[in-house]
């Protein structure tokens, strides 16, 4: 159970089981960082597989829990959904502010390398070590069965993190993801700000690259929904672009009329549980229609 370690900000019940939200002070981005977590209901010896779930820019950690509707597939299902917040926040770093697409709230789930951002802005590693660190200490997890999961920005972070840690996570799944951030303005006005002007470094951070220099070698299965009617389809994801690639472990589903929205996730976000709840042996119920 949770301890001093986190501070405890709101708790509800929620399909049977919690959905919470805490505090803690992270020594990844040297800041309070801020994560929402929903706990199915379970035995009191019963572990459980987790969902990490990255959200886009200007979201934060309470986006996709309330937007979403996932606890109820994810009570069927028996996964703890995990939420972190998409930046470090308060820094104190001049400008974190000013822009709606770079600082607070567009972390881009990279770690920094360029001042000032470099001091706090390091959220890969957050991501991937101290937070399932601090989620493993506290809560019911079972073993390393681990997926993740995002949207837009978050879906790059999903892509991204779930392929440079492939031997950490079973199973990635993204909406709409900024799939070639190296192209984009979005990630080319991010990575050139925290990781410098050198584009080589890009490299480690961009989804079609990571899969480029994956070809022919084993990564976990990937989940891809991408409506057509998405705004920023032709400019800012590229999302044709993994298609292309034709990689028999990428699943990718395009959605006539579907646009950007939380209302296309919820949409789609039952197939997206069942396919990490599938990878992830935490399969309890599921319909026959939903994607294996």
């Amino acid at each position: 159970m949770p301890s001093q370690e986190l501070e405890l900000l709101e708790s509800h019940a929620c399909f049977a089981g919690r959905m919470e939200r805490y505090q803690h002070h992270s020594r990844q981005c040297r800041s309070p960082m801020r994560f929402s977590i929903f706990i199915p209901a379970h035995g009191a010896d019963e572990t459980l597989p987790v969902l990490t779930f990255l959200a886009g820019l200007t979201c934060n950690e309470e986006t996709f829990m309330i937007k979403a509707g996932a606890q109820r597939y994810a009570a069927e299902l028996g996964l703890i959904l995990l939420a972190p917040d998409t930046s470090p926040r308060h820094t104190g770093i001049a400008g974190e502010d000013d822009e709606w697409d770079f600082g607070t709230g567009a972390g881009f789930y990279l770690d920094a390398t360029a001042a000032p951002w470099d001091a706090h802005y390091r959220m890969f590693s957050y991501v991937t070590d101290e937070l399932p660190a601090l989620i493993a200490r506290h809560f019911p997890v079972q073993g390393k069965a681990q997926g993740i999961c995002g949207h837009s920005m978050g879906g790059h972070g999903a892509l991204v993190c779930g392929l440079r840690k492939s031997g950490q996570y079973q199973s990635i799944s993204a909406f709409a993801p900024v799939s070639a951030p190296s192209q984009t303005p979005w990630g080319q006005k991010a990575f050139s700000r925290y990781l410098g002007a050198d584009t080589g470094q890009w490299q480690a951070y961009d989804s079609l690259a990571l899969l480029q220099e994956k070809a022919g070698q084993s990564h976990p299965p990937i989940l891809i929904d991408q409506g057509r009617a998405d705004p920023f389809l032709e400019v800012e994801l590229k999302t044709e672009y993994l298609e292309a690639l034709n990689d028999p472990r990428l699943t990718l589903r395009w959605h006539d009329l579907y646009d950007h929205s939380y209302f296309f996730i919820s949409s789609f976000v039952s197939d997206h549980l069942a396919f990490h709840a599938r990878h992830l042996g935490a399969v309890r119920r599921l319909d026959p229609h939903h994607v294996r």
